[in-house]
């Protein structure tokens, strides 16, 4: 079932999401050569808890760290780990927090240090796509008309686009209908009406869009083992257009 957010309901997920939006906004000054994906966390829970929050991720279906911190070919859900990031990686820090009982959730994909310039246009691509959705998140247009502008970019520049994991409704829950995929046929699906808050989230590879989950049960990576790139924001349909929720 979809549930239309009220007025109160969007001030409470409009809170959430601003803690992360200041937790993605610090760590991405944390990233640098030798910073542990551990290390990373440990500042993400105690920021979060810190403004008030709850770490969103933190037991969710045993899920044991505070963020999901995906190095290169990793696509989602990578673990935090004593792994130090290198000069040249590229990483997805996905963040979620819970406050007043409601989720806000976001991502995105960071240089370390110098990066090729093969992995800098992928990241550029993903964010490109993000707001090519974002833009699409208005009154009267429908849920195919959101998925169909992320593969356009996608498809621009013949990225594999991850068909595993998807976006979602957000509000009380983490995930809520509908699913919004990364692909898609424009003037199908839902109609998008005020109070309907997605959490639209590309994820391009630089090669096949096949993805695998390894033996921890969560990492998802690459079968080709070529890099992907992430992004996400917490996205409510107004009368006005758009309303990102997860920026500061």
């Amino acid at each position: 079932m979809i549930v239309l957010k009220s007025r109160e309901e969007l001030a409470k997920i409009r809170k959430a999401s601003k803690i992360v939006a200041v937790i993605l906004k610090e760590i991405e000054e944390m990233i640098r050569p030798d910073v542990t994906t551990e290390e990373l966390d440990r500042f993400a829970e105690e920021r979060i808890r810190s403004l008030g929050g709850v770490p969103a991720f933190k037991g969710y279906r045993g899920y044991q760290a505070t963020l999901c911190t995906s190095i290169n070919e990793e696509v989602v859900h990578g673990i935090p780990s004593k792994r130090s990031l290198k000069n040249g990686d590229i990483i997805g820090i996905d963040c979620g927090a819970i406050a007043d009982g409601y989720y806000g959730d976001a991502a995105v994909t960071f240089p370390v240090g110098q990066i090729s310039e093969e992995s800098a246009k992928l990241i550029q691509a993903t964010r490109k796509a993000l707001e090519s959705g974002i833009q699409m998140m208005r009154v009267g247009n429908r849920l195919g008309d959101v998925s169909y502008a992320v593969q356009c970019q996608g498809d621009a520049y013949s990225y594999g686009i991850v068909m595993d994991f998807v976006g979602h409704g957000i509000g009380r829950a983490l995930h809520e209908e509908p699913q919004v995929p990364n692909y898609g046929s424009p003037h199908t699906g839902i109609r998008l009406s005020p109070g309907l808050v997605l959490a639209i989230e590309p994820m391009f590879n630089l090669g096949t869009h096949l993805v695998k989950v390894l033996d921890d049960g969560w990492t998802a990576v690459t079968t080709d083992g070529r890099r992907s790139a992430h992004f996400e924001h917490t996205v409510a349909v107004t009368e006005s257009g758009p309303e990102v929720l997860t920026v500061l």
